[in-house]
């Protein structure tokens, strides 16, 4: 039984993996059109809060987990700079081949390597900040990917993540917003991809995932302290940053 259920977790993890190479071309400018760029705020945001939090104006490793086309390595960079931060190395891990081969073509200072959440391909207590947006809802194992979060991490080391996590809609405007996750996206983004069902995995995958306070108590029990959560648009998307203790 176990094996069985060790095997049906593999391929899960590899169908989503092959959905992202299938996709990996189109994946900007999809994410840009369904979002109408308003994500580069949510990602700029999380940069700001972590480099609020740690106080530090000097650090060794940013490390980006699921990092695809490495966009957030690319806020990473800029914010640091913005916040008078000086980081001495970028890191971006994804299982990913085609996603990988997009970032290396348009991110020159940071290193990429192939590698999943789950088995981190870097060293212990090796970085200063662990990212992952939207992509910790695509780890099949995600508490084993949590605890490889804070293997890798220093001590004080902050973990940031942004993510859909599944919300309670109930309202005229929930109504709205759910309408549009599950009808309008999986259109608009399978019309620009040629790959109708990569998104409609999305707004299934949200409804599959945990909540806020779910995934903050998954955090907890891996070692960490919750230090600052917030949501963006009507819930849409969430940022939650936790420190290892």
């Amino acid at each position: 039984m176990g094996i069985e259920k060790l095997t049906d977790k593999q391929e899960k993890q590899e169908k989503i993996v092959t959905m992202f190479d299938d996709i990996a071309s189109t994946y900007d400018t999809a994410n840009r059109v369904l979002s109408m760029g308003i994500d580069i705020q949510w990602r700029k945001k999380g940069c700001d809060k972590a480099f609020e939090i740690l106080g530090k104006k000097s650090l060794g490793q940013i490390t980006d987990v699921a990092t695809g086309t490495g966009d957030l390595l690319i806020y990473w960079k800029e914010q640091a700079s913005k916040n008078g931060v000086g980081v001495e190395r970028y890191v971006g891990v994804d299982p990913s081949v085609g996603m990988l081969e997009v970032a290396r073509g348009k991110v020159d200072f940071a290193t990429f390597i192939e590698g999943k959440a789950q088995a981190l391909p870097v060293e212990n207590e090796s970085s200063d900040v662990i990212s992952i947006s939207y992509g910790i809802r695509n780890v099949v194992d995600r508490v084993e990917a949590l605890q490889e979060f804070n293997r890798a991490l220093k001590p004080g080391g902050l973990v940031v993540i942004l993510e859909f996590t599944k919300q309670e809609r109930r309202g005229l405007v929930d109504k709205v917003v759910d309408f549009g996750m599950k009808n309008i996206l999986p259109r608009v983004g399978g019309f620009i991809s040629k790959n109708y069902e990569a998104y409609k995995y999305l707004p299934d995958s949200i409804e599959e995932f945990l909540t806020t306070e779910m995934l903050a108590k998954e955090l907890e029990e891996a070692g960490f302290e919750m230090r600052y959560t917030q949501s963006f648009s009507m819930g849409i998307s969430t940022l939650l940053v936790a420190q290892k203790r």
